[in-house]
């Protein structure tokens, strides 16, 4: 929906979408392009690759059989 709506503006002449510059570690904004690219790369790769926790989540398996009515309404 929203991919529409950008689409629509454009063809309509009236489209601005407002540019978020992309910011080094120190939060200045980088205004070169193969920075920019260089930047999100480190980012990625240093989201991506991080040490899995020490202490998991303790998250319960969900219920294999829900009460779920199949049944057409009546």
């Amino acid at each position: 929906m929203k991919q529409l709506h950008d689409t629509t503006k454009k063809l309509a002449g009236k489209y601005s979408k407002p540019e978020r510059p992309v910011k080094d570690k120190e939060g200045k904004p980088i205004t070169e392009i193969q920075q920019q690219r260089n930047r999100c790369v480190e980012y990625f790769e240093e989201l991506l690759n991080k040490p899995a926790p020490m202490n998991p989540a303790d998250v319960e398996a969900a219920h294999t059989d829900l009460p779920i009515d199949v049944n057409p309404p009546t």
